[in-house]
């Protein structure tokens, strides 16, 4: 059981449907594919390739995407490293909610910092989260730079001048210098269904 921690009269209520009831629905069990990686590294563009993939498998599916979070939920907050945090814990709880109605969300943010990634794993749940490291160095995300970021003067920039926590230990680790978008997206595909 759940509580709030600011607030010990407000308590978790829990339904006459469980998880399994849901997953029975939709005939899978709900995931969070949680994508890591510099901005330009390709993790919306993977994770757009896994979305389509999934659904064309009949998989009930949902991206979350860091800019398109940040244009409503978040658009309460900046860049500094608190508001980064808060950033994460909130799309976590969102992403853990959608696992358990039975989705698989699929998560792309920056989330530079390991802390928050190990919390976005816990509010998932055992055996239910998927860290994929979207493995690629700072000057190719500079060359890429589809957003013109690496241009700009931004303060507080994941790579340049405010930290990136690589992951130590993820499920998944995708080259996008060798491999194609395509191929990454095959990657995490096989290991979805051969893990």
């Amino acid at each position: 059981m759940q509580s709030n921690k600011n607030n010990e009269n407000i308590v978790w209520h829990s339904g006459k449907v469980s998880e399994e009831d849901r997953q029975r629905v939709l005939g899978q069990k709900g995931k969070v594919l949680w994508f890591t990686g510099l901005s330009g590294s390709g993790k919306s563009t993977i994770a757009v390739e896994v979305e389509k993939m999934l659904n064309e498998q009949g998989k009930a599916v949902y991206l979350l995407d860091g800019d398109n979070i940040r244009c409503g939920i978040n658009s309460d907050l900046g860049f500094s490293d608190e508001d980064r945090n808060e950033n994460i814990r909130r799309i976590a709880e969102i992403a853990a909610l959608f696992r358990d109605a039975g989705m698989i969300v699929l998560v792309s943010f920056i989330s530079p910092f390991r802390k928050m990634r190990q919390f976005a794993r816990e509010r998932a749940g055992e055996g239910n989260f998927v860290e994929i490291y979207v493995n690629t160095d700072f000057e190719t995300c500079m060359e890429r730079d589809p957003k013109g970021l690496y241009k700009k003067n931004i303060a507080n920039f994941t790579g340049k001048d405010s930290s990136y926590e690589a992951p130590e230990n993820p499920e998944i680790v995708l080259d996008t210098v060798k491999y194609s978008a395509e191929e990454c997206a095959g990657q995490v595909i096989d290991y979805i269904f051969n893990s």
